[in-house]
């Protein structure tokens, strides 16, 4: 892209990304006009063309390029018009990949991302010219690589929405820590969410390093991958018997009820009992180990490894304690948005109540079924769609409340006769009552601290 042959790009979507996009584009010196089916306005930093309303595939196809932001669903009918029409169009990924020059560090994943990606930048950051992160967290992609002074290496959290509209993706070193159900509904089915996923391995070769999970869905990937001469890493939780220990680069080993993490470094394993790390749950500690490995593999010391691993906390909203109040330890695991994310926190504790519900997106809520039933104790339902929680716990034999909002849940949870800790994992979106996951989680805790004021 020249100004020799200028070009009219248009972007659709003018969230975040979409004003990354365009600030990105004007310094190229490239026109570029914005569109946005609910915005009125633009902000002040950009002076273009602002068009409102429902996407028009005949407008559309009066650009050279377009680029879409993640949170727009890609098969809009205007879109796939546009594409049919040969119109080049790809997201903001695939402009970062076309200008940045520094290796790329690609963590994907339906649960986990972020924690992940901090902690690989936390650990990174150590080495000489740092570790930036973007993309699906924080900063967007594009204004990293607009900075006067480009960092050593760049940790990207990227979605499936990221993945499938980019043309090509060819990280130095790339994770995927785990497929669920998640935004399917975003994707033509559950088959194009995994392909989207999948994206980050396809131009990998020899010289790059791919992490998998352990099992055999991914065995075929792992040996497509290790012909074409790319370092293959498994991880995962295996009982220290299981045959395939030793095949795992990263994970937790568990035996006798007990928990070691564990990660490779200058061919040997290291390891840390998993009681020594503040953070809880046993998913966490498989994020975290999948961070040491890369830190590892770039060479960060094993004394930082070590010392990062053992002090970390947790992110908010994601199975964090928020406090002891009336006689109850209080778990924020708002970021929980499916079943799976609610099924690995319920399973970090013996028993706990158990606050659920939310905006479902469709989720089979069945998989949790024997884990509700083994460490669950009582639940209280908040959120618009209470019908499908209330036939879980009915088939599980758990008892519940309806709290409807998180301030009854609260209060119903703090009158328990138990001691038992308090949990927020809501396997389900929070757009029901709240803005986002964080919303709900802030709620929480606002609800919590003035429950401790009235004690």
């Amino acid at each position: 892209m020249t100004t020799e042959n200028p070009q009219k790009h248009a972007i659709i979507g003018m969230g975040k990304t979409g004003i990354s996009i365009a600030h990105f584009l004007l310094r190229q010196g490239i026109l570029c006009e914005a569109f946005d089916e609910n915005i009125a306005a633009l902000p002040d930093s950009l002076s273009i063309p602002l068009h409102s309303g429902v996407l028009d595939s005949k407008a559309l196809q009066t650009f050279d390029y377009i680029w879409v932001s993640p949170g727009i669903h890609w098969e809009k009918p205007a879109l796939q018009e546009t594409r049919h029409a040969g119109i080049p169009m790809q997201g903001d990924l695939g402009l970062f990949l076309e200008h940045c020059k520094v290796p790329l560090i690609a963590i994907t994943g339906t649960n986990g991302k972020t924690t992940t990606t901090q902690v690989i930048q936390t650990l990174l950051e150590t080495l000489p010219g740092g570790c930036e992160t973007g993309g699906n967290i924080g900063t967007p992609m594009l204004d990293l690589i607009g900075q006067d002074i480009l960092p050593s290496r760049i940790a990207l959290e990227l979605s499936s929405f990221q993945l499938e509209r980019c043309n090509h993706i060819h990280p130095h070193w790339a994770v995927l820590l785990n497929i669920q159900s998640d935004h399917a509904d975003m994707h033509v089915d559950k088959e194009a969410y995994l392909a989207a996923k999948l994206r980050l391995f396809t131009h990998q070769t020899a010289g790059d390093t791919a992490m998998l999970p352990v099992g055999e869905r991914w065995d075929d990937l792992s040996e497509q991958l290790c012909e074409r001469g790319v370092q293959v890493h498994r991880f995962g939780l295996l009982a220290e018997s299981h045959p395939a220990i030793e095949t795992l680069a990263a994970g937790i080993v568990s035996k006798d009820k007990q928990h070691t993490l564990f990660w490779h470094q200058d061919g040997h394993r290291q390891s840390l009992n998993c009681q020594r790390i503040p953070t809880r749950g046993l998913h966490q500690h498989i994020n975290l180990a999948v961070a040491a490995q890369a830190a590892a593999d770039f060479g960060v010391s094993n004394k930082v490894i070590r010392e990062a691993i053992s002090s970390f906390r947790g992110l908010p909203h994601r199975l964090r304690l928020i406090g002891h109040v009336a006689g109850h330890d209080w778990f924020d695991d708002s970021k929980a948005t499916n079943p799976a994310a609610a099924q690995a926190a319920l399973s970090s504790f013996d028993q706990s109540i158990w606050i659920c519900g939310g905006l479902r997106k469709g989720l089979d809520l069945t998989p949790l079924s024997d884990t509700v039933r083994n460490h669950v104790s009582h639940a209280i339902i908040i959120g618009k769609e209470k019908h499908a929680y209330i036939e879980l716990l009915q088939k599980s034999g758990i008892s519940y409340t309806v709290g409807g909002t998180i301030e009854r849940a609260v209060m119903m949870a703090a009158s328990h006769a138990s001691t038992l800790p308090v949990l927020l994992s809501p396997a389900a979106a929070s757009q029901d009552q709240f803005t986002n996951y964080a919303e709900r989680g802030r709620a929480f805790a606002k609800a919590i601290q003035h429950l401790e004021k009235q004690r």
